[in-house]
């Protein structure tokens, strides 16, 4: 039964008459019956037909408490009878201000200022831009170039795609793109060498340092998962030596935290599994819960105080978006931290992972997983054509896209990252649903791989 006034049909029509969707092939959509959700309630979905699925990806990694949550959604409703937005040009807010104190509590000691946005992708547009004009300021004209990592990603604004490395994502827009240095991101399935990938990766960085370092303004890292190139884990104590080669050469160290962070993967930050703490750490997505667009850029006090000076040195940065430090959104990202707090989510997933990882132990022996990795409640699950070979299955068979739409029809939603299919559930997801998560992609990947 419809739960909408608008029937499937009519809203189906007028989707693929006037919606252009995002990373959508719409050739392919427009043919297919497309998934409309009507509303949410806890960690699940409810379309306009009535059927319910599992958040399987957090609506986009994003999702903390679940949907329709009465806490946030207040949070919502009393700020809005005060205001909706007011600038930060030149004047500031009160939630904003609230929120900005509440994020330097709980980041990694040192990083002290907030520079708010509203994607993960203006949030690493700042940085760049940041990092970029503190040697400026600093006189120091020759350090310009950036250092990024195999298959980053960033997000998709010009500064964010340049120092993204994901050939499909990114290559078509090569011209309008600065070129930083690429270095291996270590991935043990797939490294071939005597040395091991994180050796290589080290070694690979600090040779890059000693060549230019004089011309390097900072080394971006999505710290511990790398998450668009396929959930790839980074081994142990690799993130700490990348931090020790960046100060040792004076390059700065910006955090890409908009996936890892908030609870992600155990801890509040990434960072925080190697005691690290970046020049600059980029947050977005868990900041509101999956509420509202906010993002944030931090930065240590030494960073700041390159933009600090008299009015006449034109050291400010110019810089900012006309719903920078959004009152509704800022106001619901503290209710989110509250929350979370309140329900010691951050330790209750650490715990749960360890479940989490025991359930999902079977689907390494299947025929056709090559490889399970997980960190928190970030899961990928690489399937491949031969386990022995780890032989890839070929794009154009969209083994991943097969395995996401059985699950679909099974009551889960996710999306694929080519060959390795996502699990990134809601953080309050209980034992028992993660159960039903993990049974349901098992099913769908043995009935595409096997069936």
């Amino acid at each position: 039964m419809s739960i909408s006034p608008y029937s499937y049909e009519e809203l189906a029509r007028k989707n693929k008459e006037y919606l252009w969707n995002p990373f959508t092939q719409m050739k392919d959509y427009i043919a297919d019956d497309p998934v409309i959700i009507a509303r949410g309630e806890g960690i699940k979905l409810i379309d306009v037909q009535g059927k319910a699925y599992y958040d399987g990806f957090s609506s986009v990694w994003l999702n903390v408490h679940g949907h329709n949550v009465p806490e946030l959604n207040q949070a919502i409703v009393d700020q809005l009878n005060q205001v909706a937005h007011s600038t930060l040009l030149g004047m500031a807010n009160i939630p904003s201000i609230l929120l900005a104190e509440q994020l330097v509590r709980i980041a990694p000691p040192g990083l002290t200022k907030v520079f708010y946005s509203d994607s993960g992708a203006t949030a690493v547009e700042i940085a760049i831009k940041m990092a970029f004009q503190y040697w400026q300021n600093l006189g120091k004209t020759g350090k310009h170039s950036f250092i990024t990592m195999k298959n980053a990603y960033h997000g998709d604004t010009i500064g964010a795609v340049s120092v993204g490395a994901i050939p499909l994502y990114h290559e078509v827009y090569r011209p309008l793109l600065f070129s930083p240095y690429t270095i291996p991101y270590p991935y043990p399935y797939r490294h071939e060498g005597e040395k091991s990938a994180a050796d290589t990766t080290i070694a690979c960085l600090e040779q890059l340092l000693e060549e230019k370092a004089d011309e390097i303004a900072a080394l971006i890292v999505e710290p511990v998962v790398q998450g668009a190139s396929g959930m790839i884990l980074m081994p142990d104590g690799c993130l700490q030596k990348m931090a020790e080669l960046a100060k040792k050469y004076d390059v700065l160290l910006i955090a890409d935290e908009v996936a890892t962070g908030f609870g992600r993967t155990g801890k509040m930050f990434a960072c925080e599994h190697e005691g690290i703490v970046p020049d600059i750490m980029t947050i977005a997505k868990g900041i509101t819960g999956g509420y509202l667009p906010v993002a944030a850029t931090m930065t240590t006090e030494r960073v700041y105080q390159a933009f600090y000076a008299d009015y006449e040195e034109q050291k400010t940065f110019f810089h900012g978006h006309s719903y920078t430090g959004n009152p509704l959104g800022c106001a619901v990202a503290l209710a989110n931290l509250r929350l979370m707090e309140q329900r010691r989510l951050v330790d209750e997933v650490a715990q749960k992972s360890e479940k989490l990882g025991e359930m999902l132990r079977p689907l390494a022996a299947f025929p056709h997983v090559g490889e399970v990795r997980q960190k928190g409640f970030m899961v990928g699950i690489e399937l491949v054509r031969d386990k022995h070979t780890k032989e890839s299955y070929h794009w154009n068979e969209r083994i991943g896209v097969r395995v996401t739409k059985s699950a679909r029809v099974r009551g889960l939603l996710t999306r694929p990252l080519g060959n390795v299919i996502v699990l990134i559930p809601p953080l309050v997801s209980t034992e028992d649903d993660l159960a039903a998560m993990v049974d349901i992609l098992a099913a769908s990947i043995r009935e595409v791989t096997e069936g």
